[in-house]
């Protein structure tokens, strides 16, 4: 996940009208929505793999993931919570992993002046 202690210093300052920047304002808002997405594949893949091994009920929810994985598409579970892409599984992810990386990049190095 992306945790604002590892933030650059002053990235989250806040101004003398005790506003965010910009900048600073929609990283905070990619960060919220990178991390839900973040915590429902985890939280998604962990099930399912429990439920491949018996140790909890596979529900229709984690059938349909299941039935997607095998598919090579985005599972439900996933892009109701992610951003738009017509993108199938393999190539989404990569874009996930270089996104993340992307905004992790921006969070501890900071960003160039506005």
């Amino acid at each position: 996940p992306l945790l604002y202690e590892e933030a650059a210093e002053g990235m989250f300052d806040r101004n003398e009208a005790g506003q965010l920047t910009s900048m600073a304002n929609v990283l905070n808002q990619e960060m919220i929505k990178f991390n839900r997405l973040h915590k429902a594949l985890k939280t998604t893949l962990g099930q399912i793999g429990k439920a491949i091994k018996g140790l909890i009920v596979m529900t229709n929810e984690l059938e349909g993931m299941f039935h997607s994985l095998l598919n090579n598409q985005v599972p439900g579970l996933w892009s109701k919570v992610a951003y738009p892409s017509l993108k199938p599984l393999a190539s989404w992810i990569k874009d996930f992993n270089a996104r993340m990386t992307f905004m992790r990049q921006w969070l501890v190095e900071g960003c160039a002046e506005e």
